[in-house]
């Protein structure tokens, strides 16, 4: 994978431009870009939804936190960690899968859906 990691607006995004391997941000409107699928490894079960997620990171110790009505936000008092993902489902994006990944070792993966 190569290309240049890209912060804006508060969204880290890889641009590979030119490219035309998998993963390139650069022409066909996206359509040479391969959509990611969070996984919980111990059920192999996708997350389609906040409440499949919630559900299991309940079962790991994650609370709600308040937020603002654009995130749903959730923390676990046992740590400095804050997960946040926008409230529409279908915007959360790759980084907020692998900051999940990173907060939640051993228990989600992200995968080519």
């Amino acid at each position: 994978m190569s290309g240049v990691w890209v912060f804006k607006n508060g969204v880290v995004r890889l641009e590979n431009p030119g490219g035309s391997g998998e993963g390139s941000s650069g022409g066909g409107g996206g359509s040479s870009r391969r959509r990611k699928v969070l996984v919980h490894l111990p059920t192999e079960e996708v997350i389609s939804s906040h409440e499949v997620l919630e559900r299991y990171l309940r079962e790991l110790g994650w609370e709600h936190y308040p937020s603002t009505p654009e995130l749903i936000q959730y923390h676990r008092r046992s740590s400095v960690h804050l997960i946040s993902l926008p409230r529409d489902f279908s915007r959360v994006s790759s980084v907020h899968m692998y900051d999940i990944v990173v907060k939640c070792r051993n228990v989600f993966e992200v995968r080519d859906a």
